[in-house]
């Protein structure tokens, strides 16, 4: 019996584990996904190109506070974001609608739909051969 009450908790402290692991993962996957449509090399700049990536944003998501190394544009491609950044008001960007960071920014993009996904061109200037998930980095 005593056995079997071991094995019971620790099954369900390891499922407590798992449910929060994966929350905590799946809070910062916007900054890892997206598409590279583009990549073209930056005139005098030695090991820099500039980046075209195609982001989507699921409904109620958000990408969680992090930086760029250089600066970014971002266009709203379909839906609806809020933009915060640090020190500076919160601002709800619709289709049409673009905004820029510099490099260590901190800022952080929601989906100001829960129902609805967001999808959005990010433009970045980076070392040459970069992953997508090497473009954004979590900040502290």
């Amino acid at each position: 019996m005593t056995r079997y009450l071991s094995l019971a908790i620790t099954l369900a402290i390891g499922a407590a584990i798992g449910v929060a692991g994966s929350r905590l993962s799946s809070a910062q996957e916007p900054l890892k996904e997206g598409t590279i449509l583009q990549r073209a090399d930056v005139a005098g700049t030695k090991g820099m190109e500039a980046i075209l990536v195609e982001r989507d944003l699921p409904a109620g998501k958000e990408s969680g506070k992090h930086t760029q190394s250089g600066t970014e544009i971002v266009y709203i491609q379909d839906g609806s974001v809020i933009f915060e950044a640090a020190g500076q008001p919160a601002k709800t960007l619709t289709t049409g609608q673009a905004f820029t960071t510099t490099a260590g920014e901190v800022h952080n993009v929601k989906n100001a739909s829960s129902s609805a996904p967001a999808k959005a061109l990010a433009f970045y200037i980076a070392k040459k051969g970069a992953k997508v998930e090497e473009l954004s980095k979590p900040a502290k």
